[in-house]
């Protein structure tokens, strides 16, 4: 099987894996505004938000749990599986259903500080662990099959570990490497501390030229992407935050300019987006999820608030659709 990180043109621009935002319907947004008329862009590689392995190696949970592993291969690629557990055998069984269900890789995370996460051992939690780091990602080599396996993670639990910690992660076969550069304990709550990519590129170089080395945090943009890789010697950044009310940020024109939609273009596709957000996750999935994009969509102009106050007591999408055409209806041409 082919490894796609070879194949892929540098700079790299990949869509980050985030709980209950980067779902398959806002992907479906992203790939469909991303692409669009004379337009040119979509992320170099889309990833699923995390799953639990734990969840995925029980029959009765994976049934709840592969709506959130669901994809579109045709407008979706290449798609990486992002699963999380600290439990070796859990991983290698999940690596292997990925491989079944047609992705093209599998990213494990090592980063999350979520605290019930952390409980299982998982996520962040694996910086404290590196033996067992070790064997989970052998495990989804294993299971995976021949499926390209990368991990995401931070630069370290309480502290600066780049240099103790990396190298543990470039030391395996691993395909590519996403480095989240805040410790977990900062969360996301100081700037992001590009200032010490440089030297992970270093790292990178002197132990496992052939991963692919992404940076993440703080990045606004394609264009601060690119000076942040131009600046650093990585091979590409992974966006999260920015995505937010924006399936526009991967779309560019010949010029490399970034697309800026009109109010009436990002209120018409929030409605877009609650509309299939019904339809296809409402039955597996709370409607409240969806009001977290709101705030995203609807900030910088006038009536701003008191439009996203209305529309957090919306109970269904065309109670969405109707308080949005009332205000747009309200707005002079």
């Amino acid at each position: 099987m082919s490894n796609f990180w070879k194949n892929l043109k540098k700079p790299i621009f990949v869509l980050a894996p985030m709980a209950d935002v980067t779902d398959c319907v806002f992907r479906e947004m992203i790939s469909k505004y991303s692409l669009h008329g004379s337009h040119l862009g979509g992320p170099d590689v889309f990833w699923t938000e995390f799953v639990s392995a734990d969840g995925l190696a029980h029959p009765e949970a994976r049934e709840k749990l592969l709506i959130d592993l669901k994809f579109n291969k045709e407008k979706e690629s290449p798609i990486v599986a992002q699963i999380f557990s600290s439990n070796p055998e859990n991983i290698k069984s999940s690596s292997k259903l990925c491989k079944d269900l047609g992705f093209d890789g599998i990213d494990i995370n090592m980063g999350c500080p979520d605290k019930s996460i952390e409980k299982q051992g998982a996520g962040a939690c694996m910086m404290r662990t590196p033996e067992n780091a070790v064997a989970v990602i052998r495990a989804a080599i294993e299971g995976g099959e021949g499926l390209p396996v990368s991990v995401k993670t931070r630069i370290g639990y309480n502290k600066n570990e780049i240099e103790e910690w990396l190298p543990v992660l470039l030391r395996e076969n691993i395909s590519a490497l996403t480095v989240h550069l805040r410790t977990r304990k900062e969360m996301s709550l100081v700037p992001a501390h590009w200032d010490l990519m440089k030297r992970i590129v270093e790292i990178r170089n002197e132990i496992n030229p052939e991963v692919v080395l992404l940076g993440n945090g703080d990045v606004k943009d394609l264009a601060d992407g690119l000076e942040k890789i131009k600046e650093s010697g990585c091979d590409g950044v992974m966006l999260g935050r920015a995505i937010f009310g924006n399936p526009w940020l991967f779309r560019k024109n010949e010029k490399e300019e970034p697309y800026v939609p009109t109010l009436q273009e990002k209120l018409t596709v929030m409605v877009e987006h609650t509309k299939r957000y019904e339809e296809v996750l409402r039955p597996h999935k709370n409607f409240a999820i969806m009001k977290k994009h709101y705030k995203a969509y609807i900030n910088g102009f006038d009536g701003a608030k008191e439009l996203r106050v209305i529309l957090m007591e919306a109970e269904n999408a065309d109670e969405v659709e109707k308080i949005t055409l009332y205000f747009l209806n309200k707005i002079p041409k």
